[in-house]
């Protein structure tokens, strides 16, 4: 019997327009994410500084973590539901959330009043979360159901947008800074993409998974979270992902001190490397095969973070930025897709499992980095007692530019560890005959 969505069954579905629409709300994501830290100042000023200014940085730390969390949860119980509920609900339902979300962090000094305004911008970053984590449970299976041949290529090139969404939060962010637009704006931007993605998804005929399209039940899908090999490459992606966002999440702030120049700027660069390397993934993993990809990847990164922690100028700032950069662009769409070609049994799962444990990684490894700051900053100046004691000064900046520098070279040996992993992988792919696409 033939596969419903297979190339009779495909050719029904407007791919065009579903590929349109999936870079869409992953832009707006990126947008999302970018006015979000462009806007965090003014909401700690505006908000949570009269509530407690003695922990408000703390306090917008936590709101800027929420939407993480948010994507895990919503990933994590949203793919094994997919086929339940539909993709012609979720991925609208993902534009609503957006727009809920901001509308709500928008509002909130009318809402609620004192210490009850945090709730309620809490609950809009969840909120925010929840339309991202629908983002991702929708439009990785939905590609590699459309495209099943060209999956790694396929979702690199769908993958670009995050970046994409990045740069044009961050460029919009910058430029309504410099001509005094307020953070209201700001926030409201992303309803603008909100709508859009709402709109192109009315009247639109969604495929199943290629899980369900093939007739293989949940039980079977289950039974995939048991392969040895699935456990190998979710366990990865908890450190492919956190050499990627974490250290993005963490430049501005450690690096800006040691390359003389703003820290953004360097991760507004790397982004836009990141947007035009995907497209070319696809062509790329036909050469080497996407485990060989994966491996050169780690060892790019891990060199890169290795550069980074040795940069000092603007000049090697944007050269260890380049290495570092061609190092994590394909990492977390090629994750996906492998996931994905050697387990296609186990569908949208296996494909959520794999989002969740990447944006988990952030919550463990952005504190550790922290901690290592903190440790190395406290060491170098001789006892906590003598940290505390410098005034600011060349000393005192000295002292938290080795110590942003270690943070960076500390976590180069995460990327360092996949070597072996992939290594043999790639390895055991050979010996028999090459990396194979798995059929259902």
């Amino acid at each position: 019997m033939a596969s419903p969505v297979g190339t009779i069954g495909r050719a029904a579905y407007p791919k065009a327009r579903l590929f349109l629409v999936s870079s869409l709300a992953l832009t707006m994501a990126g947008i999302g994410a970018s006015l979000r830290a462009n806007t965090a100042s003014d909401l700690q000023r505006v908000f949570f500084d009269p509530i407690d200014k003695a922990h408000s940085a703390e306090m917008i730390a936590g709101i800027l973590g929420l939407p993480f969390l948010g994507f895990a949860l919503t990933i994590a119980i949203g793919s094994p539901l997919l086929d339940y509920i539909g993709m012609g609900l979720l991925l609208p339902l993902s534009g609503i959330c957006f727009m809920t979300g901001a509308l709500i962090m928008l509002f909130a000094g009318s809402l609620a009043t004192g210490a009850g305004i945090y709730n309620v911008i809490w609950i809009g970053a969840l909120i925010t979360g929840v339309g991202w984590g629908l983002v991702e449970t929708v439009i990785n299976p939905l590609i590699a159901s459309l495209y099943p041949e060209e999956k790694t290529g396929r979702l690199n090139t769908l993958h670009a947008w995050w970046p994409g969404g990045l740069i044009i939060g961050g460029l919009l962010g910058v430029a309504m800074s410099n001509v005094g637009i307020g953070w209201q704006t700001k926030l409201f931007i992303v309803v603008l993409p909100a709508i859009a993605v709402v709109t192109l998804c009315i009247g639109v005929k969604f495929p199943p998974t290629e899980r369900a399209a093939a007739g293989v039940t949940i039980g079977e899908m289950f039974r995939e979270l048991l392969n040895p090999l699935f456990v190998i490459l979710w366990a990865s992606m908890f450190l492919t992902a956190a050499t990627e966002l974490a250290p993005g999440q963490w430049v501005d702030f450690a690096l800006s001190r040691t390359v003389h120049m703003p820290g953004i700027l360097l991760l507004v660069y790397v982004s836009a490397l990141m947007f035009v390397m995907r497209h070319f993934a696809g062509s790329l993993a036909q050469k080497i095969s996407p485990t060989g990809l994966l491996w050169i990847s780690c060892l790019m990164g891990s060199l890169g973070l290795v550069a980074l922690s040795f940069a000092n100028s603007p000049i090697t700032g944007l050269l260890a930025a380049t290495i570092w950069g061609i190092g994590v662009c394909y990492m977390w769409p090629t994750m996906l897709a492998t996931a994905s070609e050697r387990f296609p049994r186990g569908g949208a799962l296996l494909m959520g499992l794999m989002g969740t444990a990447g944006t988990l990684s952030i919550r463990f490894v952005l504190p550790m980095m922290g901690a290592i700051y903190d440790s190395k900053k406290i060491e170098a100046a001789g006892g906590e007692a003598a940290f505390n004691s410098l005034q600011a000064g060349p000393a005192l900046e000295r002292i938290l530019g080795a110590a942003a520098q270690a943070s960076f070279r500390d976590v180069a040996i995460l990327p360092a560890i996949l070597l072996v992993v992939f290594g043999g992988m790639w390895l055991y792919d050979r010996s028999r005959g090459g990396y194979r696409v798995q059929k259902i």
